[in-house]
């Protein structure tokens, strides 16, 4: 599999080198078994030399018309902030890779990307009409900018037939994970202890409802109104009139920023204040399920392994 790491200034670190280093430990256990290295991996850029955001100096070779890749895989850029972030998308060199990741996706190449990266790929126009994921955080600007891609900010991983999607910074080890399972399954297992990580199916369990409410005024009071009535039943029309807003309004709002209805996000806030209460308050799941608004414990226990894909007992132990 002949894969091109198109890298670009300001390239986030740590997504970069979990690219480059997964797909190296690859080959490297391949070849103990006596097999052929399965990843011809080059990493390329559109300028002579290229900076991380950290500031390391890396070594790409230039793209050429001999260079023809199965797959490209565009690592994010380190704007980890709207303010950052979008002035980077205006950059001349950022716009000559899109033409680019454009130009390699017509000759046939498959493109992958995680994070921020997805950001640049949706400059392309590739993802409009289509299922796709990115880091959970900037999901709002993500909804605002690119209407037409089908965001689903909760998963990991996204695959369509141009390719794949992955979540925020660490995805990036997802994303190579999953790409090298395409070439082996058994490889991608041995890589997967080696590395001490595997592919996650959802970015749901760490986003911060919080900082997706405050993309928006609105959302942000309904955020805060919704915190005080957790206890009680949902009504759109309650929260819209405490709001001094309408119904219509809210839920278009909440729709256009966080890609829901106002009563997922309350069943999101509910999610995240018994996470909470599950860790530190020593209540028993009835107890914390009335917390949260729920008559019994087995509605909670429901919602918890529908949003978080895991049951109480997983999730008190991942917070020890």
């Amino acid at each position: 599999m002949r894969i091109s790491v198109l890298t670009l200034d300001g390239a986030f670190d740590i997504g970069l080198t979990a690219v480059l280093d997964a797909f190296r430990v690859a080959n490297n256990l391949a070849a103990r078994q006596e097999k052929k290295p399965p990843f011809d991996v080059s990493t390329v850029g559109l300028r002579k030399k290229v900076r991380t955001g950290g500031g390391l100096t890396v070594p790409v070779q230039a793209v050429t018309p001999a260079l023809q890749p199965d797959w490209v895989v565009v690592p994010a850029l380190g704007a980890s902030t709207p303010d950052l972030l979008v002035p980077a998308l205006e950059r001349s060199d950022v716009k000559q890779a899109i033409v680019q990741v454009r130009k390699w996706r017509e000759e046939g190449a498959l493109i992958a990307t995680s994070c921020i990266g997805a950001f640049l790929v949706a400059e392309t126009g590739l993802l409009d009409h289509r299922e796709a994921t990115t880091t959970w955080w900037l999901a709002p600007l993500f909804r605002q900018r690119y209407p037409n891609v089908l965001l689903d900010e909760s998963r990991m991983l996204v695959p369509t037939e141009i390719g794949v999607t992955a979540g925020a910074a660490m995805g990036h080890l997802d994303l190579a994970l999953w790409l090298i399972r395409k070439a082996s399954p058994e490889l991608a297992a041995v890589v997967s202890r080696y590395l001490l990580a595997d592919i996650r199916s959802l970015q749901a369990p760490y986003i911060i409802p919080n900082h997706l409410a405050q993309a928006d005024p609105l959302v942000l009071r309904f955020e805060r109104w919704a915190r005080e009535h957790l206890r009680e039943g949902f009504s759109l029309q309650e929260a819209a009139g405490a709001l001094a807003t309408s119904a219509r309004s809210l839920q278009r709002r909440c729709q256009a920023v966080l890609g829901k209805s106002p009563l997922s996000y309350f069943q999101d806030l509910r999610v995240e204040h018994a996470q909470s209460l599950l860790h530190g308050s020593g209540l028993d799941v009835d107890a914390i399920a009335a917390e949260v608004g729920y008559i019994d414990g087995a509605t909670l226990r429901t919602l918890l392994r529908q949003r978080l894909g895991r049951g109480v007992r997983d999730l008190r132990t991942d917070l020890r």
